[in-house]
Formats: structure tokens, sequence, C-alpha cells
């Protein structure tokens, strides 16, 4: 029923239903949020001068809707210094994300807690209130009874916003970021409106922007976003990322993402 997967990112290992498992735009996500991109994410500007030059400092970073963790993982690798809160209302996926940090040897990187979206979003975990520097997310890309549900209740979760959709989400993030931290999320460019009307109705400020295409001259089929709390506003555009060459193989900008080029 389960597998463990090698991600290639060192020997960083995930625990997945056989069947369904994390894709390119976890990756994404996580090489966004680390600055590999282009974006000022926090693997760029989490960083401090000292005498022995620039040396990494301590982040706090939440991935809202962890599921096997893969996105936590990543951020760990490629952010020095950092600590991933993952937070999963299915306990059955916490609990394989839990081990999955234990098999990794991540104890003390790592944590995953079983809550859900709306809860933090309506302030009942208070522990957690205010207290990250950025925020991270995979949301839900269709609307609420946008589609039939299929045979796997878990990758119907992960696509269609059945109890959390764009605007829990950015509450949420929203009420656990620090003032002036970051939202990185990855969605689809055909809700763009409803994601900026939330993004800004929970004082997230969209700062950047990055445009995803699946093969050279296509439409863009995700987007990277960057938001800012309580920043004033101004969006840039980034350069788009292409996913695959004409052939199908991976571009080399994708390649180096995944640390294979």
């Amino acid at each position: 029923m389960y597998r463990t997967d090698e991600t290639g990112f060192g020997e960083i290992k995930v625990i997945q239903k056989k069947g369904y498992g994390y894709g390119v735009d976890a990756v994404l996500l996580a090489a966004f949020t680390a600055g590999e991109t282009g974006a000022a994410g926090i693997g760029m500007t989490g960083i401090d001068e000292n005498v022995s030059g620039r040396a990494p400092v301590t982040v706090r970073i939440a991935d809202l809707g962890t599921d096997c963790g893969i996105v936590a993982f990543i951020l760990a690798h490629k952010i020095p210094g950092s600590y991933v809160l993952g937070i999963e209302k299915r306990s059955e996926a916490a609990d394989r994300a839990r081990e999955a940090v234990l098999m990794n040897g991540f104890e003390d990187r790592i944590s995953i807690i079983t809550a859900d979206v709306n809860e933090i979003a309506d302030g009942d975990k208070t522990a957690i209130l205010s207290s990250f520097d950025a925020v991270v997310s995979n949301p839900p890309y269709f609307r609420k009874g946008s589609a039939i549900p299929s045979s796997s209740s878990d990758r119907f979760t992960a696509r269609h916003e059945t109890t959390a959709g764009i605007e829990g989400f950015s509450r949420a993030a929203s009420a656990m970021l620090k003032t002036g931290g970051s939202f990185f999320l990855i969605h689809r460019p055909d809700r763009l409106a409803d994601i900026f009307t939330s993004l800004r109705a929970a004082d997230l400020e969209p700062k950047e922007m990055q445009m995803v295409l699946p093969h050279p001259g296509e439409p863009a089929n995700l987007v990277l976003i960057h938001a800012v709390k309580g920043a004033g506003p101004q969006l840039k555009m980034l350069p788009e990322i292409t996913v695959h060459n004409a052939d199908g193989s991976y571009t080399e900008s994708i390649l180096r993402i995944y640390e294979r080029y």
C-alpha cells in the first residue's frame, strides 16, 4: 500500500501511497522558496553577515498541507539553519510524514502536526500564530464542487478544495506569519483573480510572480507567487520557467532545481 522513495536530494526519502506521489510542483515550490528560480526567497534573505562571512541564520518555516512532507524535506535540505513545521489535516498522511522525519534523521529540523487550515485561520492554534518567517503551500487547485471525486480520496483532497480554499490558506498563512514574513505558494494561473483577492484580504501583498510553462511556447499551467505580510503594493514579474524540452525531457533549469545537472 505504501512505498519508500528516493528523492535525489541528498539521501532524503519519503513514504508515499502506491500510485500517488508528489510532482514537479512541490519541487518548484521548494526551489522558489529557497531563491533558486530568481525570487527573493528565504534562502537568499535568511542570511546574516558576521566575521566569517555570510552564514545561515535560523528561519522558521511552516508548510501548510504538508502531505508526505516532501516540501518540508527539500527546504530543510536546501536552506541550512531552517526549522520546518509541516501541517497536515489527514492523520494518516501526517503519521507517514512523521515516520519519514525519523527515517531521515530530521527530528531537530522538522516537526509534523495534525491540524486543519481553518483552525489556524480562525486563530484556534494560538501557539503557532505570528511565529514564522515564512509559510509555504501547494494548496488544492480546483474549486469545491468543480469535479467528480476520483477513486483516490487522497488525490482528490490534494487537488480540490474540500474544507479550505485559497481564502482559508491565505488567512492561515497570515495568522502564522510575523509582520514582514513571506508566503510562498504554487497554484494555477486561471485562479489568479481569486488568489490576489484572497491574499490582499489577508494582509498579504503579492510581490513576485513567476509563470511555469509545461513545454516551450505553451500557455502556463502553474504560477509561483511570493507575498509579504503588511507590505506595500508592487508586483514584480520574474522570467518564465519551462519544465520540458520539445522532446519531453526536463529542461536544464529543472534539472538544476532537482540537483541533477
